[in-house]
């Protein structure tokens, strides 16, 4: 395999890996604050479809990717009500969310598939996008990329360094605890179900305006699901869940890999990879429920009321 055929397989892998990363930053924070939301699915799509009407109609990027997040929040807002406030049961609410943001964006953007979009171009750092092997991979993305690193290095801050992540993971770990120390916990519970649909809105809009310029139904492809199982693959750690995103991403890249090499394997038994990937790693880790559970929040999917 020659230098140029990696360097193009690590710039397809953290092109990929982005909207994965972008989900599970978000789903990361929702669960430290002690809620599960199974709708990254849902929020994911009808993001993808806002952002690209918003884009394809009034010609501004951007206004696409700020009403794609602005979406996210708006779906994430119904789960964080039915859920967080009313004490519904977490898993069926972020089920039914998914199945209902991946009806509401079939029917709003009935008219808007196959439409072409210019979107996000990459955009090469000067000098550092010449570095052999990992310029082009980091230095030569497009905007959206550049701003998932970003966005990765502010939560990572915010949870390790921040007095806002210690006060995420105690509402998490104990609300009861938290509530007594003169702490909201239901609104740092709905303020973390917010930034998650925030990111995964923004991982839809990623997808529809800068790595497949368009839009088309289920353009997701499992990618919420796919990082659900990253937050738990990654132990709810924010650096193992960027390692575990671009391994995921590289997983889904492998049948061009394996053209690359001459390798000749069906298209379909190589596209399946990234989901087989996600099957075996829940199997691996439901062999050590004991390490699961002592890295999950403690109040993970449990409703929480005042006085009870």
């Amino acid at each position: 395999m020659d230098i140029d055929l990696l360097t193009n397989v690590f710039y397809a892998m953290v092109r990929t890996g982005t909207p994965l990363l972008l989900v599970a930053l978000g789903e990361m924070v929702c669960e430290k604050s002690g809620v599960l939301n199974l709708g990254q699915e849902g929020m994911m799509l009808f993001g993808a479809v806002i952002g690209f009407m918003v884009a394809f109609s009034t010609g501004h990027l951007w206004l696409g990717v700020l009403l794609a997040m602005l979406a996210g929040i708006l779906l994430s807002l119904l789960f964080a009500l039915v859920a967080v406030h009313l004490n519904a049961n977490q898993v069926a609410c972020g089920l039914a969310l998914t199945i209902f943001g991946v009806g509401l964006s079939s029917f709003v953007g009935a008219s808007w598939v196959g439409k072409p979009l210019e979107g996000f171009s990459p955009i090469a750092i000067p000098l550092l996008s010449q570095i052999p092997g990992i310029g082009k991979m980091l230095f030569a993305q497009d905007a959206l990329v550049y701003l998932s690193f970003v966005l990765f290095a502010l939560v990572a801050w915010i949870v390790l360094r921040s007095r806002i992540g210690l006060i995420i993971q105690a509402v998490g770990e104990n609300p009861n605890a938290a509530s007594a120390m003169g702490l909201s916990v239901l609104r740092v519970r709905t303020l973390a179900v917010m930034f998650g649909g925030a990111m995964a809105g923004l991982a839809g809009g990623y997808l529809s305006l800068a790595y497949t310029p368009m839009w088309a139904e289920n353009m997701t492809a499992g990618r919420g699901w796919i990082a659900l199982a990253l937050v738990v693959f990654a132990s709810w750690r924010v650096f193992r869940v960027l390692l575990g995103a671009y391994l995921f991403g590289l997983a889904s890249i492998l049948h061009l890999v394996a053209q690359g090499i001459g390798v000749t394997l069906p298209a379909n038994l190589m596209a399946m990879l990234p989901y087989v990937a996600t099957i075996v790693v829940l199997v691996l880790l439901s062999r050590d429920t004991i390490r699961t559970r002592l890295y999950a929040p403690v109040s993970l999917g449990q409703p929480w009321k005042a006085g009870h």
